[in-house]
């Protein structure tokens, strides 16, 4: 094959030095039909392509080939023949041939076939308020500590490109409400769709084309903020290509390198300062000569009013042991004494946990995400120190136990009484009825005239609860007696005579 510098010298010896087709065949020693070819076509480079390749052992096994490797790109990637089991596949019928000529139809094979698997999309458009992108992502960060991966909620607002990322310890239903509730609450409002994928805690069941069932709880959330939830076809994130791109875009400048932060709240109210800084100082794709923070506050008056807060919990059912306990997420709650013994509904939020029972809440803790760890309100057992005093001393719930100041001081003059704890517990009993700070109060004029007994708390506490005595009434002068009555006992005589 004739090289490119050839063909130059060639064009260059006949052009500009006006030799012969002979010299120029004799000095560079090549044919002189070769130098016509040149000289006649005016190409500057000649490439050779067989229209027929003869394939005369492969031929026979064309379909077959084609077939597997139609079958094999079909298949994952972890799962896909490499060309060395393709044609081990091939000899194992009868192919008698090369493992090169298959190797070379192979690669002629993909190529040929290339643009039917090509990724093209369509780009999308949105007007103001119409849509927004949900999605999640896991990121590793360094909490109090401990390397941890934390489930970053990731929520944008189409038209503007205006995101919220809220870092979360779990992916659960209650975290989708509580990321909503942010994001609608900053934005001032909501879109007239939300777009998601296929997570558990929406869709319930996918059915054919567009058709979902979605979980009513979320159905609840997108009613009360009037948004019409869209789910993506399932492995098709394209649909959702705003929300995907920011997944990385987040990742590569907020969390790289690695966060250290000594809780959530910490980390995500720095999120918030990154993801407010990033919109103020970047221009908007398509609109070059504003920021996206300045289309985000054209697009802000067209969006849904905020309706409020929605009361985004996840119920489920549960046991009270006889210990005044119930289990969550692989931790123990203490509800009321007085549950014991019927079920409750607990309502898990993004940072607490609420335990109902008919209706009326008979428990509320700060939730924790670690595992096997008892949380304790001491006050859900003071009525059962009405019956077992002597639980104060070393009951699990009552260690390290911090009282109001008062009451402290008091509970430390008991300490040394032979009864101190049955007196303790009949103040703590007090506080159920008449409340802590009252009882505190009660506690702090008992300790100023030295006294610190049960017996003058609760006689405090019982003085303030009666009404006031009686207002004292003026008499008017035109009622008052001038001459005050004389007994005479000798009246009663005479009724019983008569």
């Amino acid at each position: 094959m004739l090289v490119v510098e050839t063909i130059g010298r060639i064009r260059r010896e006949h052009f500009q030095k006006g030799k012969s087709i002979k010299e120029i065949a004799r000095d560079l020693k090549i044919s002189r039909n070769t130098v016509r070819k040149v000289l006649r076509s005016g190409e500057t480079s000649f490439f050779y392509e067989r229209e027929i390749q003869p394939r005369p052992k492969l031929g026979a096994w064309k379909a077959e080939i084609d077939r597997v490797l139609a079958e094999n790109a079909t298949k994952p990637a972890r799962e896909r023949l490499t060309l060395i089991r393709v044609f081990e596949e091939l000899r194992a019928l009868g192919y008698a041939g090369g493992y090169d000529a298959v190797r070379r139809y192979a690669r002629s094979w993909a190529r040929d076939h290339a643009s039917e698997t090509a990724s093209a999309f369509v780009p999308l458009s949105f007007a103001p308020g119409e849509a927004y992108q949900f999605d999640w992502s896991h990121e590793i960060v360094l909490m109090n500590g401990v390397t941890m991966t934390v489930k970053v909620a990731h929520l944008r607002l189409c038209h503007s490109r205006m995101f919220i990322a809220r870092a979360y310890p779990r992916e659960t239903q209650e975290m989708v409400f509580d990321a909503h509730e942010r994001a609608f609450a900053f934005f001032k409002g909501a879109c007239g769709r939300g777009v998601y994928d296929n997570m558990k805690t929406a869709v319930e069941t996918i059915f054919v084309g567009k058709d979902r069932q979605y979980n009513r709880r979320f159905l609840q959330m997108c009613s009360h903020h009037l948004v019409e939830p869209v789910a993506c076809t399932p492995a098709s994130g394209w649909e959702k290509g705003q929300v995907e791109n920011q997944v990385g875009l987040v990742r590569e400048r907020f969390f790289t390198p690695r966060l250290r932060f000594k809780t959530f709240d910490e980390l995500n109210a720095w999120l918030m300062d990154k993801c407010i800084a990033y919109a103020k100082a970047h221009a908007h794709p398509e609109r070059a000569d504003r920021t996206v923070w300045e289309v985000f506050e054209e697009e802000r008056p067209r969006l849904i009013p905020y309706r409020g807060r929605f009361d985004g919990f996840h119920a489920l059912p549960a046991s009270v042991s006889k210990t005044c306990l119930v289990r969550f997420d692989n931790n123990k709650y203490s509800v009321n004494a007085g549950a014991v013994g019927r079920p409750v509904e607990i309502h898990a939020y993004a940072d607490r946990i609420v335990i109902r029972q008919d209706g009326r809440i008979v428990a509320e803790h700060a939730r924790c995400f670690g595992r096997g760890e008892t949380i304790y309100d001491p006050w859900h057992y003071v009525p059962v120190l009405a019956r077992k005093p002597g639980a104060l001393r070393n009951g699990a719930p009552f260690k390290d136990w911090l009282l109001p100041g008062a009451l402290e001081r008091v509970r430390r003059k008991l300490a040394g009484s032979d009864d101190g704890d049955r007196q303790m517990v009949a103040i703590l009993a007090a506080v159920l009825t008449d409340g802590l700070a009252a009882v505190e109060a009660a506690c702090a004029e008992a300790l100023e005239n030295g006294v610190h007994s049960a017996d003058v708390i609760l006689n405090i506490l019982a003085r303030r609860r009666d009404p006031e005595p009686a207002a004292v009434i003026a008499t008017p002068a035109a009622l008052r007696l001038t001459h005050a009555p004389i007994a005479d006992c000798a009246r009663y005589d005479q009724l019983r005579s008569a």
